[in-house]
């Protein structure tokens, strides 16, 4: 059955981001790009450059800036780049090594690891070496003698997310399961809580609750007041929650690694939020006898300003509701403040950010759009300050004195980023960045400057000092990348495809750098398609892109087109896929497909799709329930979801006890036998996110069905491939199978030639 499908604009809407014109000598000169300089670490090339990272205010003038070669650590005056040492390294160096017991390599490796947890106003800073904390006074002493490091620990034990009190004095970490407390200046500690062990962990949150909830890495889970006196924690008890069991195969005696993983409808852990003394004393636990204790997840905890309340967000367990409350530190009575909602599921969004005069604003998604809201202390709706079809993305602050809201977001252009301002009242928007792309803003305390790091799809990352009003002061890193020049690389065009109901999708696409329109041309297509995952974003791309010219090089059309739920564009874009993944993010995949196979250059037999994680899903999904695809390369695949963990699943799903027949229509291991196309199987054997159980739940059904297909594991890999000889392996086995399956019919197997 034929449906409509348009190109919105035809070729006026289909821009090309940055011409490179090239004379034909140039051309001739140029070489094709292979795996092995994308990849390989003995024939990498770099072709991101050299970007400054974690660049940091040290006030409303000064920026701290990191160098790696020569390593130094600076203190950067923004308007003019005049420089001057923070910390001398070598001299921090020399300091470690001085300290008893304390070797040369280990203080080169602790120091060389920029792995620093600052205080405050970055006059000082902890590292923890071998298991130990050490403090290091950057006024501290002679310029660079011991007496300038104080070891705050000796304890076998590990001591891990260590932070400094707000006023620099102590020093907060956790041990054993247990938060502890070190007097930088008495180099005394103390015990804050005693009863933690490994089912009950105190400040220190668990696998689930750091990859879903509060960022994938922070298991930090205690927080100081603003006057340093009390720290908030949670107290996470995980024995309900059943364990998870990974193994590396290569020690000739395997070893064996467990893991709290809590799956889709099992009991997840159950939470206490604490409030204790710095000094210590007895823990004054906040009441939330309201919330049944199975049905509750402790999303996001922070303070008033003054320090008398703990401001805390609850949800229920399925997120389909979030509560902002208040609790007083000394008692633990408790008040809510507001309640979010929505048509299906609620994403956090952040803490309130508070106002001098005790008002404070608020991220919400009630629209179907993320927005600010301006509200009173008691939770009265003041305003709501931005409005529209577009997403507020990150608040970076409030500069009260003018009243001036400092943001980024997508109202520009939906696959870019820009930083705007608003007054607090709703008034004068106004988008303070000028050229396209994708813009990253760091403010400066005062909000009188901000540095903005700026790439778009043809542009390793730039970074810029500007005036609060958008003014561009100075260039802080060009990071031209010259390399670039030595290849023949395409130029990505972005395109807009309406599917059968009207939702206009964003894609990109990356043709030949030859391209004939009298040839027909496969297509590979990479997708991840889960909600909000954007993946066509006009942005510097890094590896993942320059493999995509490889591909074209090689005669291959690389097509990348998000469907609806991985738009960006707002919740409400999102919220039809609630409690049904896969189906609707596949119609939108084959509306693209469709567009294609109208276009006289596409080989509409030879169209393939990969992806990784959700990807991977998206991939198996569709090659068992679609003939559109010749074949299909799947990495770290949900194959059930069943088999994923409790927030992330449910948030989407339900329990699998409330929504049975949803979890078995959305996993692909239940219909192997409707397998269409060629297909790859890719898994890390240690993956402890989407366990390796789910490609061999897959295999095995596959195998039942008779259906072949190929397999290659990666050992002592994770979720992510991230050894560099395994990774090479990986990409060169993907573009190996894809040639294999969609090589143009013109051509002939060849390896290319490197750059002259």
């Amino acid at each position: 059955m034929t449906r409509p499908f348009s190109v919105r604009g035809a070729a006026a809407t289909v821009f090309v981001c940055v011409v490179l014109l090239l004379s034909g000598s140039a051309l001739a000169q140029q070489g094709s790009l292979t795996i092995d300089a994308i990849y390989d670490p003995d024939q990498r090339v770099n072709f991101s450059g050299r970007t400054p990272t974690g660049l940091t205010w040290l006030s409303d003038t000064h920026f701290l800036l990191r160098e790696r070669d020569p390593a130094r650590i600076l203190s950067v005056e923004a308007d003019t780049g005049d420089a001057e040492p923070l910390i001398d390294i070598e001299g921090l160096e020399t300091a470690l090594a001085a300290v008893p017991g304390m070797s040369d390599a280990d203080a080169r490796r602790a120091v060389r690891s920029g792995r620093f947890v600052w205080n405050r106003d970055h006059t000082a800073l902890v590292m923890n070496i071998s298991n130990d904390l050490y403090y290091y006074g950057l006024h501290d002493g002679e310029p660079f003698g011991a007496a300038r490091v104080r070891r705050l620990t000796r304890d076998p034990a590990v001591e891990s997310m260590p932070s400094f009190s707000p006023d620099g004095s102590l020093v907060a970490f956790v041990r054993d399961h247990d938060l502890v407390a070190v007097d930088v200046d008495q180099r005394r500690e103390w015990a804050l809580t005693r009863d933690g062990d490994a089912d009950l962990l105190n400040g220190e949150l668990d696998w689930v609750y750091q990859e879903e909830i509060y960022g994938r890495g922070n298991f930090k889970g205690y927080w100081w007041s603003p006057d340093s006196s009390r720290l908030a924690y949670l107290q996470t008890d995980e024995s309900p929650v059943k364990e998870f069991t990974v193994i590396d195969h290569l020690p000739y005696r395997l070893e064996v690694e467990t893991t709290d993983y809590p799956k889709a409808g099992d009991l997840n852990p159950l939470v206490r939020l604490g409030v204790i003394p710095a000094v210590g004393g007895e823990t004054v636990w906040v009441d939330l006898d309201h919330y049944t204790p199975t049905d509750m997840l402790v999303v996001r905890v922070g303070w008033s300003p003054d320090g008398d309340d703990v401001i805390f967000q609850v949800q229920n367990r399925e997120q389909t509701w979030l509560d902002l409350n208040t609790a007083d530190a000394r008692t633990g009575d408790t008040t809510r403040l507001l309640q979010e909602t929505t048509p299906a599921w609620v994403d956090v969004s952040g803490d309130p950010t508070w106002l001098e005069d005790g008002t404070w604003l608020w991220l919400s998604e009630r629209t179907g759009w993320k927005h600010l809201y301006h509200y009173a202390a008691d939770g009265t709706l003041i305003t709501q300050v931005t409005d529209g079809e577009w997403e507020l993305r990150t608040l970076h602050g409030v500069d009260e004195d003018t009243e001036w809201v400092y943001f980024s977001g997508t109202e520009r252009s939906p696959i870019g980023g820009d930083v705007y301002r608003v007054k607090l009242n709703g008034s004068q928007l106004s988008r303070l960045s000028d050229t396209p792309g994708t813009h990253r803003a760091s403010f400066s305390p005062g909000f009188e400057r901000y540095l903005d790091t700026w790439s778009d799809i043809n542009t390793p990352p730039q970074v810029r000092v500007h005036a609060a009003d958008g003014t561009e002061t100075r260039l802080v890193a060009e990071n031209r990348v010259t390399a670039l020049d030595d290849y023949r690389l395409a130029t990505p065009e972005f395109l807009e495809v309406t599917a059968r109901d009207g939702f206009v999708m964003e894609a990109m696409m990356i043709k030949p750098p030859d391209f004939d329109p009298s040839r027909r041309y496969p297509v590979f297509q990479h997708t991840y398609g889960g909600p909000h995952s954007q993946q066509v974003r006009n942005v510097w791309g890094g590896s993942a892109t320059l493999f995509y010219q490889v591909l074209a090089q090689h005669g291959v059309i690389v097509w990348v087109m998000d469907n609806r739920t991985a738009s960006g564009k707002g919740a409400v874009s999102t919220w039809p896929v609630y409690q049904n993944f896969g189906e609707l993010e596949l119609r939108d995949i084959e509306d693209g497909v469709a567009w294609l196979t109208e276009q006289s250059w596409v080989d509409p037999a030879r169209i393939g799709i990969e992806g990784w994680s959700y990807g991977g899903y998206m991939t198996s999904y569709a090659l068992t329930h679609s003939d559109s695809f010749a074949m299909g390369i799947a990495g770290g695949t949900v194959s059930d979801w069943r088999d994923y963990d409790t927030i992330y699943t449910e948030r989407f799903m339900r329990t699998p006890q409330n929504n049975p027949d949803g979890y078995r229509k959305s996993s692909p291991r239940f219909n192997a036998a409707d397998l269409e196309g060629a297909l790859l199987l890719l898994h890390g054997t240690m993956d402890d996110n989407v366990h390796l159980q789910n490609t061999l739940q897959f295999v095995y059904e596959l195998q039942q069905a008779g259906k072949q297909f190929e397999l290659m594991l990666y050992p002592r890999s994770r979720h992510g491939i991230t050894d560099p000889e395994q990774n090479t392996h990986l990409r060169h086995k993907m573009l190996d199978f894809i040639l294999e399956h969609l090589r143009p019919a013109w051509t002939t197997p060849t390896r290319p030639s490197a750059p002259r």
